[in-house]
Order: structure tokens, then sequence, then C-alpha cells
């Protein structure tokens, strides 16, 4: 029973080890409102950078084409809010958030409302993106989702000429949930999809130009743990112990099956 008992123990020991990896999953407290950007960018390559968590605000006319960027790493499943407040006056208008990856390969959404009308005259309208889990690792010719910089454009689709130029206000947010061990892969990029950062690792100069600098802010995992490997081994301990208590049951009392003669 000895060695029951060393089994139990290793798996309470890692039960108690796999608590704090669950515990990270739970959302990071926001980040201060006064130093979230209060601006847009114009194209991919003037995207404003935000954090996850943040609330960034941007002023822009009807009609304009708004950019953001944020890092998303592996295990992440991002979602994107967007919030457009309209003039009083006005005529029907189609709004449409789109999601592009390091690579600008457009991502879909899984699901949420991408694109929305709003009716003449509403105050203001509300979009919603939830990407897919990101992944450590994908097929060359695959469009999953990998660890990187994510691009968000924030536009109107649908719009009267008189609307054209009106004055609006916008607000974006970026939260993640991290997924686990469930979304685990076999594999890893070698580097995430930022753009420019194979340049500076080339060049391995602080000053390198990196066209994005932002990152998780646990820095990039790369794919190399999750909490799978806790639970496999866990997995592998309850089998032993499995095994251990089944031959303790059929080894019966320890008493020969034959009896010699005159015993």
């Amino acid at each position: 029973m000895r060695v029951v008992r060393a089994l139990s123990a290793a798996v309470l020991t890692l039960t108690v080890a796999a608590g704090p990896a669950a515990a990270d999953a739970s959302p990071s407290p926001s980040q201060d409102e006064t130093s979230a950007p209060t601006q847009a960018g114009t194209s991919f390559r003037t995207a404003t950078e935000i954090e996850q968590g943040q609330r960034a605000t941007a002023s822009g006319s009807t009609g304009d084409y708004l950019y953001w960027s944020f890092p998303a790493d592996t295990g992440q499943r991002p979602t994107v809010e967007a919030t457009v407040k309209l003039p009083e006056t006005h005529a029907s208008q189609t709004w449409q958030i789109d999601v592009w990856d390091g690579l600008r390969r457009r991502q879909a959404c899984q699901y949420g409302a991408q694109t929305r009308t709003a009716e003449a005259d509403t105050s203001s309208v509300k979009l919603t993106c939830v990407l897919r889990t990101v992944r450590a690792w994908s097929e060359p010719w695959g469009n999953d989702p990998l660890p990187g910089t994510y691009y968000v454009r924030l536009t109107a689709t649908g719009v009267a000429t008189a609307d054209l130029g009106l004055p609006v206000d916008t607000g974006i947010r970026v939260d993640s949930k991290d997924i686990g061990g469930s979304a685990a892969v076999d594999g890893s990029l070698a580097e995430p999809l930022v753009p420019g950062i194979a340049s500076k690792a080339e060049e391995e100069q602080e000053d390198a130009a990196v066209l994005a600098g932002l990152e998780p802010e646990d820095g990039w995992t790369s794919g190399w743990w999750s909490d799978r490997w806790v639970w496999t081994a866990i997995g592998g301990i309850l089998a032993a112990l499995a095994g251990v208590g089944g031959y303790a049951l059929t080894r019966g009392t320890g008493r020969p099956s034959r009896v010699p003669p005159g015993a």
C-alpha cells in the first residue's frame, strides 16, 4: 500500500501545480484608461497599437478606414468589440469590422455581429468579432490564427453620399479567453508573426526597425507549454494507481493454490 500512497501524493502535488495554470486563465485587469490611445491609423502600416484589456478611442469621419493592431498569443481566443457613436441626424449606415493576422490573412469571425446596419437617426452601433483560438503552429496552406500581431479595421460599408464626412466617435476593446491545453498542438513557430521581428533578430540591434512593438504581458510562449502536460501526467499516474489497485484485489490471500500432501 506504500506504493498507492506515494502515487496518491504525486497526483495531489500535480493537481496543486495545475491550480496556478488555471488561475492564469482569468482575464487580466483593465489597463489604465488614461494611457489608452485616442487615435486610429489609416492603413496597416500606421495602425495604432493597443494592449489587450485597453479601451482605445478615436474620432473620425464616416467613410474613413480606421486601423488598430494588438498582440495575440498561443491558446488565446480574442474578442474584438467596437462601438460607433453616430451623429444626431443621418441616413441608414452599415458598419463592419475586419481582422487580419501578421501575414495579412483575413481571419473569419467564429461568431458575433461583425456587420451591423444602423437605421436612420440611430445614436450608436456595436460590433463584435470572436476569433478562433490562436494555434502554436499550422500547415503552410492553412489559414489558422497564429501568434503575432493582429490588425482590426473599422469602416462604414454602406453610406449615403450625403452622410460621407460626418463626424463619428469610435471605441474599440480587445479581450481574450485562455483556452488552455485543449487547443494545444505539436509544433510551434520559430518567431511570432510580428512584422519586422525577423529583421530585428538578424541584425541583433536594439534600435532595429520593428513595425509592431507590442507583445503579450508575459512574452511570447511559442506553444512550448500548456496545461495539457499536467493533465497527461495525472492521467498516467491514475492509470498506474488503477493497475496497482487491480493487482492488490486479485492477488488473493497469499496462500499457495496447491497444498502439499500431509500439510
